[in-house]
């Protein structure tokens, strides 16, 4: 007898839209100006899932910054709808004398959360999702590099975040431990329904994850191509078809770096 395969569950976006327009970001020092971002526009839809690539130096983290309200833009607008926005770096930065449900609570009390016993179960809950209640009790020196990551993962959802930004939070693990973490991200994705905007140098990475793919230009950072990422979840990082797309937004790399490089 053939059964039938068990039906996929229905994603439901719970996160916010992001609307970038005429977005710019100039430094100035002195008498010397650097233009980060220049006259950007982009939309993500509530619950996506968008990775953003480039040459470094063309204005990711200066977006995710702005997005974040950790810098102001020179120009142009940012709108991230009521929700919440939490940023997650590529180092967890825990507080080292804290255990890992201490950290998640610090998080949980910023946010606003009144009560010891309720920020504790709650926290307690947001380490169940990121799987390491078993490791509550333990100080970061005692956690592995992706358990401290998940950690910080926790962190960032204590905030009820409908929108998580992620700079490169994986580039310092080892391929095994990044490629658990994927499964992992991927699956706190789907269950909660936020809004992630992930920066990363991988770009076997982005298309592992993400729903997008989109390439900025070399300094200034623009929006130069746009990558749909039209493959069954959930997908293995060394599949052909996610190699396939990987090498098309790496040509595309290529060609801005040899284009930046010539002007």
């Amino acid at each position: 007898m053939i059964m039938a395969a068990a039906p996929i569950p229905t994603r439901i976006p719970s996160g916010s839209p992001i609307t970038i327009d005429h977005l710019s970001r100039t430094f100035t020092t002195g008498s010397t100006s650097v233009a980060a971002i220049s006259d950007m526009h982009l939309q993500i839809a509530p619950g996506e899932f968008v990775c953003i690539v480039g040459a470094s130096g063309c204005g990711k983290t200066t977006l995710l910054n702005i997005i974040a309200g950790l810098d102001h833009p020179t120009s142009g607008s940012i709108d991230t709808g009521s929700g919440v926005v939490s940023l997650m770096f590529q180092e967890g930065a825990l507080f080292p004398w804290l255990s890992a449900r201490e950290n998640v609570e610090l998080g949980l009390r910023l946010a606003g959360m009144k009560g010891r016993a309720d920020r504790r179960e709650r926290a307690m809950e947001l380490l169940g999702l990121v799987q390491l209640t078993d490791a509550a009790e333990r100080h970061p020196h005692e956690l592995s590099g992706g358990m401290r990551q998940r950690v910080s993962l926790a962190r960032a959802l204590a905030q009820d975040a409908s929108v998580l930004l992620m700079d490169e939070p994986f580039g310092a693990l080892d391929a095994m431990t990044r490629d658990v973490l994927h499964d992992e991200l991927e699956r706190i994705w789907f269950e909660t329904g936020v809004t992630i905007m992930f920066v990363t140098h991988n770009v076997r990475e982005a298309a592992r994850l993400g729903d997008r793919i989109l390439v900025l230009a070399s300094r200034p950072g623009r929006v130069i191509a746009e990558y749909p990422v039209d493959l069954d979840r959930p997908r293995r990082i060394e599949s052909p078809e996610v190699s396939a797309l990987a090498a098309e937004v790496t040509d595309c790399l290529r060609k801005e770096v040899r284009r930046h490089a010539n002007d």
